[in-house]
This record gives C-alpha cells, sequence and structure tokens, in this order.
C-alpha cells in the first residue's frame, strides 16, 4: 500500500480500529464516526506529515488530507478492514449528537458518495450550454442530445441515486433504497398529469391546492414531479428504515431474504405517494422560497454574508446544510442564487496563496504552497486553508473579505447557479442560462467576481496581509551548513536486557521486519523509558506496546512480549498516557516479567523504527546487553 505508514498513524491516533464506526471521504478530507472522540490524539495526528489537519465538527471527526485522499482512504479500508458503510444503525454515537450535528452528518453521508459523480455529470451539462451558447452546436443536434444525455441522466434520476445513498446511512437494504426512488421517476406515473383529466382537486383556494388524478384504494394520490428531487426520498428512505426493522425480528429467518424487502416496499411505497411525496414536496417549496425571500430583501448583503462566511461554513462542515437547499431551488424554480454566491472563495483563495508564494523567501512554504494554488483554482481550497492562509491568520481574512466582495458583486449583477456542476474554473459553464438567449449579466458577474476575488486576494497579501518574516524561523532549517546537518540519530535503549536479532522472534510480522527495522530485547527489568524527548503516539489499551514519535521525527515501537495483548493489561502499569508529551529518560511503563512468564506468555520484546523506510537503514549496534543509557540503533538520515 502506498500510504501504509500514514493510514496506520491515522487508524492508531483516532483511537484504533475498535474505535471507528465508520468513515467516508470527501475531496480533501477522511470523515471519521468515531465512538468516542476523546480517544483520538488530534494534537499528534495534526503533526503528522501527510495530516493537513484535523477538524471535530457535525458528529465528524474530519483528518483533512488533501487531494490525493481517495487513495488514502483505499489503503485505509484496506488495512483497517472496515466496510464501507455509514449506517445510523452502527453508529451508537448519533445518540449523544445534538440535532443540529446530527442534521449536519446525515445530510454529508447522503451526498459524500455521489457528489463526485454529481460534479462530473454537471460539468457535461454546463459544456454543453456553453456550447449552445457559443453557437457550436444546435440544442436539436444528435451530438446535443448524446452529451445532455450522459449529463443529465442523473439529475433526472437523482431520486434512485439518493435512495441508495440515504439506504446506507439510515441502515436500509440499499437495493430496496433504490426501489422507493425509481418508485418516484417511474414514467407511467409520471406519465399520468399530463395524460388524463383530474378526478377532481384538493384544497382548492390555499396554496396546496392539487388536482388528483389517480387513487389508491380510494386513497387520493397527489402526483408531482419527483425528477431531480432531493426531500421526498430522503424521507420516504428514513421512514422505511423504520418499517424494515420491526420486520426483519417479525419474519422468520427462512423467508426473511425476500418477505422483508417485499413487504418494506409495500408499505412504503404507497405511503410515499400518498403522504410522504406531496408534503415533502411542500415543504421543499416553501424551504425554495424562504431562501429566495431572503435573497430578495438585499442580494447584496446576501453575497457578502455567503462569500465572506463560506470558508467558515466549510471549516465546520456547515456548508453541507445549503446544498439540498440549492439542489430543490435548482428542482422547484430551475436556478438557484445562494450557492453561486460562495464562487469566489477558492479564487479569492487561490489569490491569496499566490501572493505568499511570491512574497516568501521559505523554501519549504513555497514548496507546500505552490500545489495549493493549483488546487485553489480547481476549486479545492482546504489544502490553502489548513495548510497555508489559517495559520497565518491574516492571510486567513483576506481570503474572507476578498470573498465576501465577490459575494457582493454576484448579488448585485443577479448571478445564478443553473446546475450542479464542478467546482472552481470548471464550474464556470454551470453560470449559463440554458433558457437565455447567449450569455446574461448574472454570467459576466460570475466571471467579473471570480476575477476580482482572485486579484483582490493576491493585492491584499502582496500589500498588507503578508509578512515573510513571520515564515523566517521555518527558514533557519534551510540554512545550515552542509557540516552542522545532523545525519545520524543514536537511538538508547528503552529497555534493559539481552539484545536479539530482531530475526528471531517468532512473530513472522516483527522478524520479517514487514512492521518496521530493529532489534528484541529478552527483559531483565520490567520498565521502559523514553529515549529521547517526544509524544506517546500509541498506547495500546492493553498496555502491552507503546509508540513514541520524536521530536526529530523518528517513530518507534516497543512491544512487550508476544501475544501479551491477551492479558487485557494485567501485570502492566501505564505511568503515560497516549498523547502525552515525554522527556527522555522518562519512565513510560512498568510490567511484571516473572508474572507474565507464569501466565505462559514469552516476553522477547521487538523495540522497532515503524517509519525506517524513510531513512537511509538503520543499524543495530554490537552490543548484546542493553543498558538505559547503550546506544541500541543507529538511524542512518
Amino acid at each position: 500500500m502506498k500510504y501504509e505508514e500514514l493510514v496506520k498513524t491515522i487508524v492508531n491516533n483516532v483511537g484504533g480500529k475498535e474505535n471507528i464506526n465508520s468513515v467516508t471521504h470527501c475531496v480533501t478530507r477522511l470523515r471519521f464516526k468515531l465512538k468516542d472522540e476523546s480517544k483520538a490524539n488530534t494534537d499528534t495526528l495534526k503533526n503528522t506529515d501527510g495530516v493537513i489537519t484535523v477538524m471535530q465538527s457535525g458528529g465528524q471527526y474530519q483528518v483533512v488530507i488533501g487531494n490525493h485522499v481517495p487513495d488514502v482512504y483505499s489503503d485505509l479500508m484496506a488495512y483497517a478492514q472496515i466496510k464501507e458503510s455509514n449506517s445510523v444503525e452502527e453508529d451508537q454515537s448519533n445518540k449523544d449528537k445534538n440535532l443540529f450535528n446530527a442534521f449536519i452528518d446525515t445530510i454529508s453521508g447522503i451526498f459524500t458518495p455521489v457528489l463526485s459523480v454529481l460534479a462530473a455529470t454537471g460539468m457535461i451539462k454546463g459544456l454543453n450550454a456553453m456550447f449552445v451558447a457559443f453557437g457550436w452546436i444546435a440544442n436539436t443536434s444528435g451530438t446535443y442530445q448524446v452529451l445532455q444525455a450522459a449529463g443529465d441522466s442523473l439529475f433526472y434520476f437523482f431520486p434512485i441515486f439518493l435512495g441508495y445513498t440515504a439506504a446506507v446511512k439510515f441502515g436500509v437494504k440499499p437495493f430496496v433504497g433504490m426501489v422507493l426512488g425509481a418508485s418516484l421517476v417511474y414514467p407511467n406515473i409520471a406519465a399520468v398529469p399530463g395524460a388524463t383529466d383530474p378526478l377532481y382537486s384538493l384544497f382548492q383556494g390555499s396554496l396546496f391546492e392539487s388536482n388528483v388524478h389517480i387513487e389508491f384504494l380510494g386513497i387520493p394520490v397527489i402526483l408531482m414531479s419527483y425528477a431531480q428531487s432531493v426531500i421526498p426520498v430522503i424521507l420516504a428512505v428514513y421512514f422505511a428504515s423504520k418499517v424494515e426493522k420491526p420486520l426483519q425480528r417479525m419474519i422468520p429467518d427462512v423467508v426473511k431474504t425476500f418477505l422483508t424487502p417485499f413487504f418494506t416496499i409495500l408499505i412504503v411505497v404507497p405511503i410515499t405517494f400518498i403522504l410522504i411525496g406531496p408534503v415533502a414536496t411542500w415543504a421543499g417549496q416553501l424551504l425554495g422560497s424562504l431562501t429566495l425571500f431572503v435573497y430578495d430583501l438585499s442580494p447584496i448583503l446576501a453575497g457578502i454574508l455567503v462569500g465572506g462566511f463560506w470558508q467558515v461554513f466549510v471549516m465546520f462542515g456547515l456548508h453541507w446544510g445549503m446544498i439540498p437547499i440549492a439542489i430543490n431551488n435548482l428542482t422547484v424554480f430551475g436556478s438557484d442564487p445562494i450557492l453561486v454566491l460562495s464562487i469566489g472563495t477558492p479564487f479569492a483563495t487561490a489569490g491569496v496563496v499566490l501572493g505568499i508564494i511570491i512574497k516568501t523567501k521559505n523554501k519549504k512554504l513555497r514548496a507546500l504552497a505552490i500545489p495549493a494554488f493549483i488546487s485553489s483554482i480547481f476549486g479545492i481550497s482546504e489544502p490553502s486553508l489548513y495548510g497555508i492562509t489559517l495559520p497565518r491568520k491574516k492571510t486567513f481574512f483576506a481570503t474572507l473579505a476578498a470573498s465576501a466582495v465577490g459575494g457582493m458583486i454576484m448579488g448585485w449583477l443577479g448571478s445564478r447557479v443553473y446546475l450542479i456542476g464542478g467546482l472552481g474554473i470548471f464550474a464556470i459553464p454551470a453560470y449559463i442560462d440554458p433558457n437565455a438567449d447567449g450569455l446574461t449579466l448574472g454570467f459576466y458577474g460570475a466571471i467579473i467576481a471570480i476575477a476580482v476575488s482572485f486579484f483582490l486576494g493576491l493585492i491584499l497579501t502582496l500589500t498588507i496581509a503578508y509578512d515573510p518574516k513571520i515564515d523566517s524561523e521555518e527558514n533557519k532549517e534551510d540554512n545550515l551548513k552542509p557540516d552542522t546537518i545532523v545525519s545520524d540519530f543514536e537511538i538508547a535503549s528503552p529497555i534493559e536486557g539481552e539484545v536479539m536479532p530482531l530475526s528471531s522472534i517468532s512473530d513472522t510480522a516483527f522478524s520479517s521486519g514487514l512492521l518496521g527495522k530493529g532489534v528484541a530485547i529478552y527483559p531483565t527489568v520490567g520498565k521502559v523509558y523514553a529515549i529521547g524527548d517526544g509524544v506517546v503516539s500509541t498506547l495500546f489499551p492493553s498496555k502491552h506496546a507503546i509508540g513514541l514519535t520524536l521530536d526529530n521525527g523518528i517513530e518507534m515501537l516497543i512491544h512487550v512480549g508476544m501475544d501479551t495483548v491477551n492479558l487485557n493489561g494485567k501485570y502492566f502499569d501505564a505511568q503515560v498516557a497516549q498523547g502525552d508529551t515525554v522527556k527522555k529518560g522518562q519512565l513510560l511503563l512498568t510490567f511484571d516479567i516473572e508474572s507474565i512468564k507464569k501466565e505462559g506468555y514469552s516476553v522477547e520484546t521487538p523495540v522497532i523504527i515503524t517509519n525506517s523506510d524513510q531513512y537511509l537503514d538503520v543499524v543495530e549496534s554490537e552490543i548484546t546487553l542493553a543498558k538505559q543509557d547503550f546506544t541500541l540503533l543507529t538511524v542512518i538520515n
């Protein structure tokens, strides 16, 4: 696995595999749902190479990785052997969440799996609209029809996709969720209102006046247009989760496989058409009208608020609550004026980061900032946010200011988004009104806002927002003379005892060197000491093994005995806790050698450098009897 060491560190510091309920990922971060977040080593993770930062929000423990997060996620799933599920049935931590966090978590869990495909198909639709607007193709041509089918199919059948992801989220059989979504867009049902005259009308003279075209067992069915809808299918699947569970308990095992989905679908589909669908649609219409009402009060103020605070929303996961509103507005009104107000943010971020690249003399910062700048241009601003702008504070506020001005311009000129498309520069076609004759003022407003956000962020950074002196201390390491650079690290023994080759251990995972290079010690004194200043990166609950991350970057594991995990902490006494900062020579752990041996366990103890692949070599010393101050290993840098 390419990211094996990073994955091991992440898993160990979120509390181990047993503390993970589920994990998903978005474009830049791993989103864990942990049983107990207090067990996570946040400070250690934040200082881990390969981790940009850690955020705790919306009931999720978010480890920000960067653009290569899908590869890290894949390795993590393989290493931790976690099934790809984020069912609330499996997540007992939901009980401890407040309603707001639970809502954000639910929305993100449903939309995250489909977000990349949503962006991809939206880009195809946007390009198709752009080709027509520029007169390159006609909307009656075969080329247009094929591209529209590729881009619009997900949006038209969106309830089916959300049926699947909502089913996973709510603990329903995924194909049952898909059937519920498919029933909402079933062609023969969808065509009924236009093919027949209404039987009668309900709620005449009110906001909810509706024609009735069909009945189910004599009950009126109000048919709505559910293509591209969001709320009805989510509520239907949630209701199905409440139906399916008691059916699972009631139906005999021998027929449960097919009778449970049979009765679930038979109950939920009619109720969805009769009650859930109409009520959810009306609720969606009200929600869309409310957002537009707020926007109509002052588009400029709305632009300043949404644009200016968008990165704050992203930091705390609050932006997830706006995505279904935007999709609902697109479904009900054909466009959304709210989400578009945030599009200046990645470009403002890119401008700020470019200013830092120009001004800084710190080689390490520039090397980090260049890929972050490119990422921001393509709409992924988290690497810039967490790795560059936020730690320097003023540059973060410069980003917010530039984004607010961009949002204000879009609000003023009436920019709207007409589909959920790509990110960054790939989102530009989404601002083209497909029903307009050519490009509108709103489209030009979006382009102007993007340019202003970028250049304002750049100017603020070059003038007042960034002082390169704040990074000068970090640059000292780059200015060291060659003869002052430390190339080797001598590692003292953490345990007193007889030194043996690592290959002599019976456990092949250690003896083969798969877990890292090192030696084994047969202890004569049951004490483990810190061999340098650093952090306790890992302390197993059974206390039989402890991991250290030293200040010089070396990561070490001391594993007392073979299979001693089975003792569940018996005969072990930890003097520190996971996440503690320790000093060289500090007592970390004590253990009773004789009692462990009487239980039938070997006390041979591997002492390994777990990140040895990051160094040229790890060389064993020639000593046969280790004392606390004796050099045990030499790490060649």
